[in-house]
C-alpha cells in the first residue's frame, strides 16, 4: 500500500476512534494528513471505502496482537489481563476501541463496514471463549458457560471504555476482567 494511503488510514483511525463515523468527514482527514481533501478519493473513492478498510486493518492489528498475548503469556488469566490492556491502551490515548465506536453507530453504516466490524466482535470472541476453555481445562479457571462468560467480558470490557471516556478517565480495564473471572 503507499505511503499516503497508509498516512490517511491512520488519520482516519483516529478521527473514528476520537469522533466515530459521523464525526469526521475527507475534509478532516485531508486536515491530519496535510493533503486537499479531493486527493484521498484516489485512494478511496468513498468514505465508505475508506472506513471499510480502516476498521479491517484495526481487525487485523488487534488478532496480532492477540497473537502475541497467546505466545508470551502462559496462563488465561494472564491472558486474559493483557487483553484487557488492549482495550486500556487507547483510552489512555484518548481513543475507543475502534470497532466499539462503530458499532455505536451501526444504524448509519455502510454494510462493508459493519461486515468489518462484525467480523471483529466474531474474532474476539472466539479468542476469548478459546482462552476460557484453556483456563478451564488447566482448572484456572472454573466456568459452567464459556460462550456467555466471554461474551460478558467483552460486553464489559466495551461498557468500560465507553462510561470511562465519558467520565474523562483513564482507568485501567484489568479490573473488569479481575471482577468477572471466577477464580
Amino acid at each position: 500500500m503507499p505511503q499516503r494511503a497508509q498516512e490517511i488510514l491512520r488519520a482516519g483511525q483516529q478521527l473514528i476512534q476520537t469522533r466515530g463515523y459521523a464525526g469526521f468527514s475527507f475534509r478532516d482527514v485531508a486536515a491530519e494528513v496535510g493533503i486537499r481533501s479531493a486527493s484521498i478519493h484516489y485512494h478511496f473513492p468513498t468514505k465508505a471505502d475508506l472506513v471499510r478498510d480502516v476498521a479491517r486493518q484495526y481487525r487485523r492489528d488487534f488478532a496480532q496482537a492477540l497473537g502475541g498475548i497467546t505466545a508470551t503469556q502462559t496462563t488465561a488469566r494472564e491472558r486474559l489481563l493483557a487483553y484487557a490492556g488492549l482495550y486500556s491502551a487507547p483510552l489512555e490515548a484518548g481513543r475507543h476501541c475502534l470497532c466499539g465506536m462503530l458499532a455505536s453507530e451501526a444504524a448509519i453504516l455502510p454494510a462493508e463496514v459493519r461486515a468489518e466490524v462484525d467480523r471483529f466482535f466474531v474474532e474476539q470472541q472466539a479468542w476469548l471463549e478459546h482462552t476460557l476453555h484453556a483456563g478451564v481445562t488447566t482448572g484456572e479457571l472454573t466456568a459452567s458457560d464459556v460462550p456467555a462468560l466471554a461474551s460478558v467480558l467483552l460486553a464489559a470490557l466495551e461498557g468500560a471504555m465507553i462510561i470511562s471516556r465519558s467520565r474523562g478517565e483513564d482507568t485501567d480495564l484489568s479490573y473488569v476482567v479481575a471482577q468477572i473471572l471466577p477464580t
